[in-house]
């Protein structure tokens, strides 16, 4: 009787997937506000808790910040920002007008070809497919990795490139993509980051690419992205059941190091949600155990995430200066000036406390403060934090010169920082 109970159930969990469809944000309306005063950003906390009614598109903070407003919200809302003495700013009168503008193609992940490309954005199992092929095209140099499963059941899968020359004292450079679901852009940089490693013709790129052991992993929130693409492009967090019915936790304040001190929100419904304890989500806690137990020291770690044009050291719980900062620095300046060398593309930045807002328990600071990893930084991609709200469907025309300026950047970086260290390149 119990298995007849578990087999309708899942059937009946299948159907409903089958039926579901892809939410939609016709009339919505997307509104920028700028609080200045404490009582301002308390006052528009209660609208982190409010479902679909109304969605912050970026951390809560004192600054710009934008609002996802449905229309049956739209007087409530705006009569809030009355009562707060806060002026908004239209941004676009039908979110859902923008979104479905045909600028980010997605490839087909059931056909029946083994081209990837990165004119498209790709699917889950078609990234984790491509991966796979490349063990079988480069088996000296690639290897699979699995850092833990999701809460769903999917691998947290990734890349693992060793040249192997022998070299005894080799260390690691680890790049984690895809934390937040909807910021597609920055798993599609992270896989062409890899594809360079493999096949550059720049000497310097490959000479990089033996120097270190790279662990590149694309999906660091596979159930958030899977679900960006079946149900609610807009998605952010995992797809972990919490209180009040609400879903999901951000992965990026969910790590164990001054976990919801600052920058995080204690309501399961708020999309800065830091979950009911450090390390809750499956994701995380199995990413910082395989970060743990890397056989070789780490050199450092990159997070890649979107948008604003961003490169960010630690801290974000605090505005104090971590103790290498002045290496930091010149490591940031070396590494926004390659940004621009081939588009223009300007970058600014800084500790996230200062540059962005508080923002605590992330993987950066945590890979920083708990595994002392030197160089730690994140990337805001493409576009600009002023640009068009819809950042986080970046036309998929800009994934290769995005990719492009990015391995230019990651290579002075990683250059300048060795240099600082005297760490040996080929």
């Amino acid at each position: 009787m119990k298995l007849l109970l578990v087999v309708v159930l899942l059937s009946a969990n299948f159907l409903f997937l089958c039926l579901a469809e892809r939410l939609r944000f016709d009339h919505y309306r997307v509104y920028r506000v700028q609080p200045t005063r404490a009582d301002q950003l308390k006052g528009l906390e209660v609208l982190e808790g409010s479902s679909n009614d109304v969605m912050v598109l970026n951390n809560l903070h004192l600054g710009p910040t934008d609002f996802l407003v449905s229309p049956s919200y739209d007087k409530a809302f705006l009569s809030l920002l009355k009562s707060l003495d806060l002026s908004p700013e239209l941004i676009d009168a039908n979110a859902q007008s923008s979104l479905s503008l045909d600028i980010e193609p997605v490839a087909d992940s059931n056909r029946r070809t083994d081209v990837y490309s990165w004119m498209v954005y790709h699917e889950l199992n078609d990234t984790q497919h491509w991966m796979q092929n490349l063990v079988a095209k480069y088996s000296d140099i690639v290897t699979i990795f699995v850092a833990g499963q999701s809460y769903e059941g999917r691998e947290l899968m990734g890349l693992k490139i060793n040249h192997k020359d022998g070299r005894a004292d080799k260390q690691s450079i680890f790049l984690e993509a895809g934390m937040h679901a909807r910021e597609w852009i920055s798993p599609a940089t992270a896989t062409y980051f890899a594809n360079e490693l493999l096949t550059s013709q720049n000497a310097q790129i490959m000479g990089l690419a033996k120097s270190y052991v790279w662990y590149i992993l694309p999906h660091a929130n596979p159930d958030g992205y899977v679900y960006t693409h079946t149900t609610n492009r807009m998605w952010r967090k995992t797809r972990s059941p919490q209180d009040k019915n609400c879903f999901g936790t951000d992965p990026n304040r969910n790590w164990d190091f001054h976990w919801r001190e600052v920058g995080a929100s204690a309501d399961p419904c708020s999309e800065s949600y830091a979950g009911p304890r450090p390390f809750s989500e499956p994701e995380t806690k199995t990413l910082s155990q395989y970060l743990t137990s890397l056989p070789e020291p780490m050199f450092m770690y990159l997070s890649l995430h979107s948008f604003s044009q961003l490169l960010l050291y630690p801290y974000g719980h605090t505005s104090k200066l971590p103790e290498n900062h002045r290496q930091l620095e010149q490591v940031f300046n070396v590494a926004v000036g390659a940004m621009k060398r081939r588009y223009g593309t300007r970058y600014t930045g800084g500790n996230v406390y200062d540059a962005i807002y508080p923002a605590a328990g992330s993987s950066m600071d945590w890979v920083y403060g708990v595994r002392n990893v030197k160089y730690s930084f994140c990337y805001e991609l493409r576009p600009s934090g002023y640009s068009f709200w819809t950042g986080f469907r970046l036309p998929a025309s800009q994934i290769i010169p995005t990719g492009q300026e990015t391995t230019d950047s990651l290579m002075e970086m990683i250059k300048a920082a060795a240099s600082i260290e005297g760490y040996k390149l080929q």
